[in-house]
């Protein structure tokens, strides 16, 4: 077993890093570096309790908090794998690397803090995590210092193909049948040019006329029935995913938030319209 142990001074408070190491949506946001689509299972990282790291497929580690100190000290026990359901605590190849630690440290120095992260590393993925750990770090400290956005992510299960699903997410005359978060607001145009380098524009707006915007953007790649990756008018980055699933079709997005409204309000409007979405496609 090998150990890790890499610092980084982060021009931030304490309380303020702590946040982005374990506030759901900025975890899921610097953990990408790791994998796409990666997020945590947890009962509020209360110290002895099993936590799941995971894809998601749901397939990741089983681990247990070892030890919190808010805005001081995280530490988690790493017991062993997940995959469909099934942990995986006793094989062989989990007994060789069972029982290592991931620790995260915070500490005061003159006028920044440094975060300090240690890991013990099974030989095998040691070449792995020397290269991704850093590139992490360095998501928290743009997070913590503002230069990077954190990113919400949430998904719907459809009951329905694929090819229908992306027809009624991409055709501008269905656009306009779902795409509002509550029934006092519609989407009365829509223009989509579904291609790399298209534009797209969606109007927002209250049916009683009191305010309206243009959601706006360009496609920066499409793949059909697949995936879709847009840069909005404002810079940010959005991206939605269809995976065939369970006879029906998983739909992921993912959005870079803006500052002007809470996390928790960006990612209950933007889950809203996706219900929405499911909905209009289930009953059609």
């Amino acid at each position: 077993m090998q150990k890790l142990r890499l610092n980084t001074a982060i021009n931030a408070t304490k309380e303020k890093i702590w946040e982005v190491l374990w506030n759901i949506h900025c975890y899921e946001t610097w953990t990408t570096v790791f994998a796409e689509g990666s997020t945590v299972k947890t009962d509020q990282w209360k110290e002895g309790t099993r936590i799941y790291f995971v894809d998601e497929n749901g397939a990741g580690m089983v681990s247990e908090v070892a030890a919190h100190r808010p805005n001081e000290f995280m530490s988690f026990r790493h017991l062993g794998m997940i995959n469909n359901g099934i942990e995986d605590t006793s094989s062989e190849k989990v007994k060789a690397w069972a029982g290592s630690l991931e620790n995260y440290t915070l500490s005061s120095d003159n006028d920044h803090c440094v975060l300090t992260l240690e890991m013990d590393i099974a030989e095998e993925y040691s070449d792995y995590f020397t290269k991704t750990w850093p590139l992490a770090l360095e998501k928290i400290k743009g997070l913590a210092e503002g230069s990077v956005k954190p990113v919400i992510t949430f998904h719907a299960a459809i009951n329905a193909p694929v090819e229908k699903v992306w027809k009624a997410w991409t055709q501008p005359e269905q656009v306009m049948q779902w795409n509002h978060a509550s029934d006092d607001w519609h989407c009365p145009a829509a223009s989509v040019d579904l291609r790399d380098g298209g534009n797209f524009s969606f109007t927002m707006a209250a049916k009683d006329g009191s305010f309206s915007f243009d959601f706006a953007g360009v496609y920066q790649d499409v793949k059909e029935n697949d995936f879709i990756g847009v840069l909005l008018g404002d810079g940010r980055f959005w991206k939605t995913t269809f995976k065939t699933q369970d006879g029906g079709t998983r739909v992921t997005e993912r959005f870079e938030t803006e500052q002007m409204n809470s996390l928790e309000l960006q990612q209950g409007g933007w889950q809203a319209i996706l219900n929405n979405f499911k909905k209009h496609v289930e009953s059609n």
